[in-house]
């Protein structure tokens, strides 16, 4: 059972605290030194400023990210958590004067002062200026961002990872229980859907109040910031733009049919009069595929090697040196999730790896983030960031890399088995997700607060457009919206899961294409991290993610893996046939 080294970060509570008062220093001298000057600096001096001030963030960063992996690892380390975050909001504080007046300086002296290193990072700080507040407002919203949505935020992932599903006698956490739903076993799958279910209801009160309370924020935010629309900040965040989102969006509700169609060819294969919401994940492997996590390991390094010598090696050191935790345990957060942290140390890999084909997929995609997150340090911590449209990218296409390894090795039915899994996945990274943001649309669209039984309607009714009639949604189903994470720490996240998955979809047909010519664009575009704006880095590869067209390359290529799988279904049964 791996679990994480944090050493990287720091080696024990006097170097955190350290670091703690250094920055404080540090961020007050900044202050001092620059504070109502920006605009009397000349090219050098700002570059030097600059630099000062991108050290100051990244040890805020380095300590937020300690404090929160810790958090993460043992849920019940919230105090310690609190604390720092509180002492690195006072740190901030002597630095929200730098985008407040850089944003006022005239376009010119703007552009003239940004070092080329830097220049998209400070365009895009400077075209966020009308939706920063004054000073003395900005000061008085980050010291209360601890006991708004951030609060509730943490209450919803301390009450979780406290909860227990009892099935058949006995408990499990949520993410034991959810692996319970790719059960081979019917009976197993719809006991552990009730089980799930029933915690839940019980538990609607609280999720809907927090839920709620997330909404309102968000809409005050909205006003306060002057977004024109609910999702607008996020756009910004993720540096792109609302027609490229809504034309992905067009494209993918337009195409919501292949759902559908999977799954009826599924409830043939399965042999069923009707499919249930337990039934979507039932694997089509006659047993219950078991991996163990070092076979898994073993798996995904040697794809993401085979791909590019320097991915294997990122991976090896990710499993060597303590990059990972792996399993799940009591008071740990559920999910699984790749933290960047700093360039000065190294990302970290939260799993619950509860030996199914899916936890493998999980592995390679988190593993996928790392090796973007390991790339991307070189451009610093400013320009390191990378927005989620983008940052979906290597997960997925590790994923990807994973299932062509695989598949060549595999016949028969468990190659369809494979397939089913792999479109699975898809769907619920692509079709699913693009659900969750219809849904969310309509919950932030909702004037005042709104009550269970709408909440439950608005899930049930969108995602019953994905099924259509191959798929029965029960009233269980209705409540699932509950659980989802993201809703309450990073509303309207989800689409960027379809925009990567989508873009790899796309990118892996032209890897197909042209093998080795592809991957150093693809280093390039990796390495880039967030210092050039997602449309150039697509561009690189000869895409234009605000027209349709490129969209629609995606969805092809999922059509295509569906044929394959169809083929496959001709090649068992002329096996059978010829056996006859």
């Amino acid at each position: 059972m791996a679990k994480w080294n944090l050493s990287a970060l720091f080696t024990d509570t006097a170097d955190l605290q350290a670091c703690k008062e250094q920055s404080l220093l540090a961020a007050k001298t900044f202050e001092q030194t620059y504070k109502n000057k920006l605009a009397t600096l000349s090219s050098e001096e700002f570059a030097a400023a600059l630099a000062q001030y991108e050290k100051i963030v990244e040890s805020i960063s380095r300590v937020l990210s300690y404090a929160y992996l810790c958090f993460a690892s043992d849920t019940t380390q919230g105090a310690l958590y609190s604390s720092c975050e509180l002492e690195m909001n006072a740190v901030s504080e002597h630095l929200l004067f730098f985008d407040i007046e850089y944003g006022n300086l005239e376009a010119n002296i703007a552009q003239k002062l940004a070092p080329p290193s830097h220049a998209y990072y400070l365009s895009r700080v400077y075209e966020n200026r009308q939706h920063l507040r004054t000073l003395p407002e900005e000061n008085m919203i980050l010291k209360l961002s601890p006991v708004g949505a951030n609060a509730f935020s943490r209450l919803f992932s301390e009450h979780f990872s406290r909860l227990r599903f009892k099935l058949e006698g006995t408990f499990y956490t949520e993410e034991e229980i959810l692996s319970k739903l790719y059960h081979p076993k019917r009976k197993k799958r719809k006991l552990a859907a009730r089980a799930l279910t029933k915690v839940l209801r019980k538990e609607l009160p609280l999720l809907t109040y927090i839920f709620n309370t997330i909404k309102k924020e968000w809409a005050i935010v909205q006003e306060l910031r002057h977004y024109k629309t609910p999702e607008e900040s996020r756009h910004i965040d993720n540096q792109t733009t609302q027609k490229s989102v809504d034309c992905m969006l067009e494209v993918i509700n337009e195409n919501m049919n292949i759902v559908s169609e999977y799954y009826a060819l599924k409830k043939s294969l399965m042999g069923v009069k009707n499919l249930y919401d337990y039934d979507r994940y039932a694997p089509l492997e006659q047993e219950n595929c078991h991996f163990e996590y070092e076979d898994a390991q073993k798996m995904v390094q040697q794809s993401l090697q085979n791909f590019c010598p320097l991915f294997g090696e990122i991976a090896q050191r990710a499993f060597d040196e303590g990059w990972i935790d792996s399993h799940p345990r009591a008071n740990k957060q559920s999910g699984a999730f790749s933290h960047p942290t700093v360039p000065c140390a190294h990302p970290f890999v939260l799993l619950n790896f509860t030996n199914s084909r899916r936890d493998v997929f999980t592995m390679a995609h988190e593993l996928g983030h790392a090796i973007h997150q390991e790339l991307s340090r070189s451009v610093g911590y400013l320009n390191a960031d990378t927005p989620l449209t983008t940052s979906e990218t290597a997960s997925v296409f590790a994923e990807m890399l994973l299932f062509e390894s695989i598949k060549s090795s595999l016949h028969g039915k468990d190659k369809i088995a494979l397939y089913a899994n792999k479109l699975e996945d898809i769907f619920a990274t692509l079709f699913r997700q693009a659900v969750f943001t219809n849904f969310e649309r309509k919950i932030h669209d909702h004037v005042g607060e709104i009550p269970t039984e709408i909440i439950s309607k608005i899930w049930q009714d969108e995602n019953q457009k994905m099924f259509g009639d191959s798929v029965i949604l029960s009233d269980n189903y209705a409540l699932w919206w509950s659980y989802i994470p993201h809703f309450i720490h990073s509303p309207f996240y989800c689409y960027a899961y379809s925009y990567g998955q989508l873009l790899v979809m796309a990118l892996f047909g032209l890897y197909r294409q042209q093998k080795e010519s592809f991957v150093p664009r693809y280093l390039e575009f990796l390495r880039s991290g967030g210092s050039k704006a997602p449309k150039e880095l697509v561009g690189l590869f000869g895409f234009d993610i605000e027209n349709r067209h490129f969209w629609e390359l995606g969805i092809a290529e999922i059509t295509l893996l569906i044929d394959e799988l169809r083929q496959s279904l001709q090649d068992v049964h002329k096996e059978y046939n010829n056996e006859q």
